[in-house]
């Protein structure tokens, strides 16, 4: 393979958690690279509105993280767009999809969990309210989840649409008190407590679902012209594994384990953000990792 670009730090995903790796980077003077497969933001850039991050009463998270890149650019860092689809975390150089470091920091984030039920790759699921809501306006959607996101997802399509059927399978809603107070006195949510999905009902696109009460055992067929999946996050490390084994340790539900410097089980592999075993997962606290991440890279660097 021909090797590419030699960097100090490569930083593997341009979310919150990387891109905030690369500014305590590139500001530290290192050669540092962030490796992105899609666009830059990760899931908080499709987030409409952020009112947690501190500084901001309110800011739109396409906006926040469009500063966060510039910002990581502006002090030297390379944004580069390419998916890493190969890992040699071995030794003191690491190569990843052609590129070589003397350090990585794993920041790839998480995907969304999916229902796993037939035709759910159909016309009318989706994993992303702000992305598609706007193509529902005036109709009928459900929204499946009972925590933040399933809840922020709910209130949001509330706006657009006729009327939004939220879908949990207990009987009160992880969301916080606030959000989940919005759910239960807006008139244009349903909440459908004890129930899950059961079956997708699809004639070219999704016309509705089958929801069956796990208490009472009975099903009934919602119609709706979308259906939107908030049920939780996998962590991307799949591609973390060789001939079935990991590269670096993973607890039960794969995300990486670290310690409170952000290193990994490997020697210069640190992880940040959403991809580690972590009590939260906010942007606050996925730049809170990269920054430390980043930090510890850079001492790891200064004593090899």
């Amino acid at each position: 393979m021909i090797m590419k670009t030699n960097y100090d730090i490569l930083i593997i995903g341009g979310g919150p958690a990387g891109l905030a790796a690369a500014v305590y980077a590139a500001r530290a003077g290192m050669k540092t690279a962030v490796l992105e497969g899609t666009v830059t933001g990760g899931q908080a850039a499709i987030t409409e509105t952020v009112e947690n991050y501190p500084g901001f009463k309110k800011v739109g998270g396409f906006e926040l993280c469009e500063n966060m890149r510039e910002q990581a650019e502006g002090l030297g860092a390379e944004i580069i767009y390419e998916q890493a689809v190969s890992f040699d975390l071995k030794g003191k150089v690491k190569r990843i999809a052609g590129y070589t470091a003397s350090a990585v920091i794993l920041a790839m984030g998480v995907s969304p969990r999916r229902l796993g039920l037939p035709n759910e790759g159909r016309q009318g699921i989706s994993y992303c309210a702000t992305c598609d809501g706007a193509f529902y306006k005036g109709k009928d959607v459900i929204v499946v989840g009972g925590g933040n996101t399933a809840a922020e997802d709910a209130l949001y399509l509330a706006r657009l649409a006729n009327h939004v059927y939220l879908i949990h399978r207990r009987d009160a809603l992880r969301a916080d008190k606030i959000t989940a107070d919005k759910i239960i006195n807006d008139p244009k949510i349903t909440v459908l407590w004890d129930s899950v999905v059961t079956e997708l009902i699809v004639d070219k696109k999704l016309t509705g679902a089958v929801v069956k009460n796990l208490k009472t055992g009975m099903s009934q067929t919602v119609a709706a012209d979308g259906l939107f999946v908030a049920i939780g996050q996998e962590p991307a490390t799949k591609l973390l594994q060789t001939n079935g084994k990991p590269l670096v340790k993973l607890n039960e539900s794969g995300y990486i384990l670290t310690n409170e410097h952000m290193r990994t089980s490997v020697k210069g592999v640190f992880a940040a953000g959403d991809i580690r075993a972590g009590v939260l997962k906010q942007i606050v606290t996925a730049c809170a990792d990269g920054a430390v991440a980043a930090n510890s890279a850079i001492h790891y660097l200064q004593h090899m």
